[in-house]
């Protein structure tokens, strides 16, 4: 389909058309790739994954939702950077062992794995690298087998 005519297509019927023509694991790839186009930084797909408000999101990292909005806008400061990275990371991991729609309630819910805090806890007490490590272990396959 050429750019024109893709314009001219609602994008409802995209959706229908790409549903009805392949598979659902290439269509999240597809639009994981657009989420990647779309938001230019980490902390755009941060909220967009956990489901988070721009509140919620400062929080992560003690902020206000102030703060956070002039991170978006000018990038956060450079000693924040491995904070960042590990929630980057686990975001990665998140979506892709996980349904898109269910990663905001995954990241809310207290596990034992955390000692009874949710992903969102861990990350509010400033514990960014357990967050990754968290995340790790949930997927880490190693832990189940006998």
């Amino acid at each position: 389909m050429s750019n024109a005519a893709l314009s001219d297509t609602s994008p409802k019927n995209v959706a229908e058309t790409l549903a009805a023509t392949h598979d659902r694991a290439w269509i999240r790839s597809v639009v994981s790739y657009l989420d990647q186009c779309l938001q230019k930084s980490p902390l755009d797909r941060l909220i967009t994954l956990w489901g988070l408000s721009a509140a919620e999101a400062g929080e992560l990292f003690g902020i206000s939702r102030q703060a956070f909005a002039k991170w978006q806008q000018s990038g956060a400061p450079h000693d924040r950077s491995p904070a960042i990275a590990a929630l980057e990371d686990s975001t990665d991991l998140l979506e892709r062992h996980l349904k898109r729609e269910r990663i905001p309630a995954v990241v809310r819910r207290p596990a034992p794995l955390t000692d009874g805090k949710s992903l969102i806890d861990l990350a509010r007490e400033g514990k960014h690298d357990e967050v990754l490590a968290a995340t790790k272990a949930m997927f880490d396959l190693r832990r189940v087998q006998p």
